[in-house]
């Protein structure tokens, strides 16, 4: 008898150990509730790992792609193009979210953007549990990423990610470090061909300070419009245009604008598209825009 009773307490003691174990390997598909302060200044309790996500920014869908849970998206919007099996999902609008076919899908988790505001205020009074994130600056990617692992139960996976990213920019930092503040390219990037650009304030213009360059409107504070003498007056060294999937011909047209011969930037032939979804979605592929900017900037650096 005293030996089955060792036994069974030895059995006993391994079942425990085993049980922490696999918690300890986060295996279980509860989390501890977590709060989060959104970026609309809402504090959303998630209480359980989501199993269904719906997407309403393409760069929050990269992203839970990038943290191993593709898998669990059931909507995106119209936008959405990457991952590419991130064009099987179902469609839920896009700028205009269709908030029938969201409820139709049943998510424990959306995520959504301050342009969503509408239909973010409607989800919520349906009781759905809705996340904003809003990225202005390189950092706030960062914070964006982390909070969607927080909301998830991927808090290590959006760890090791900001980490990967942080190296990215490290490593392009050290090759541009040396460049004198005279020898940095002027910059003008656009954004369609109204001259909308992008100034301070913002992950854009974090890239071109990072990769070596002069943004011409960092003077000004976010999203702006220039004119086309203020930007023939600052005469930029080299061109990024960010809508060529919308005009192929972008980067032809910008050069042969007749007030524009004179530029700098046209005259050396330093006109360039940027791939817009890759430079313009604050998401884990912005460091790979960064690498871009930084070797078109300097590319006698990066041989």
């Amino acid at each position: 008898m005293k030996r089955v009773l060792v036994l069974l307490v030895a059995l006993c003691l391994v079942l425990v150990s085993l049980v922490g174990c696999n918690t300890q390997k986060g295996e279980s598909n509860n989390i501890d509730p977590v709060t989060i302060k959104d970026s609309s200044g809402t504090e959303v309790t998630i209480s359980k790992k989501p199993e269904r996500i719906i997407s309403l920014v393409p760069s929050s869908t990269e992203i839970v792609y990038a943290l191993g849970l593709g898998e669990k998206i059931v909507g995106v919007t119209t936008y959405d193009d990457f991952p590419a099996e991130v064009k099987t999902k179902e469609k839920v609008g896009d700028l205009t979210v269709n908030t029938e076919k969201v409820v139709s899908l049943q998510p424990d988790l959306v995520l959504a953007n301050s342009l969503n505001r509408e239909a973010v205020d409607s989800l919520r009074k349906l009781g759905m549990t809705v996340l904003v994130l809003n990225a202005s600056t390189f950092n706030d990617v960062y914070t964006t990423i982390e909070m969607i692992g927080k909301a998830t139960g991927a808090s290590k996976q959006s760890a090791d990610l900001v980490a990967t990213m942080k190296k990215d920019v490290e490593d392009v930092k050290k090759v541009v470090k040396g460049v004198p503040q005279e020898k940095k390219p002027k910059v003008w990037v656009e954004i369609d061909d109204k001259f909308f650009t992008t100034g301070k304030g913002t992950f854009m213009n974090d890239i071109i300070e990072m990769a070596g360059g002069i943004n011409i409107a960092s003077d000004l504070a976010g999203w702006k419009q220039l004119s086309e003498e203020q930007i023939i007056l600052r005469n930029p060294d080299i061109i990024f245009d960010t809508y060529a999937y919308m005009n192929p011909n972008a980067a032809k047209l910008i050069k042969e604008r007749t007030k524009w011969q004179q530029m700098n930037a046209v005259k050396n032939g330093k006109v360039f598209d940027l791939d817009s979804s890759v430079i313009s979605r604050p998401g884990p592929r912005i460091t790979q825009g960064l690498k871009e900017v930084a070797k078109l900037l300097h590319p006698e650096l990066f041989q």
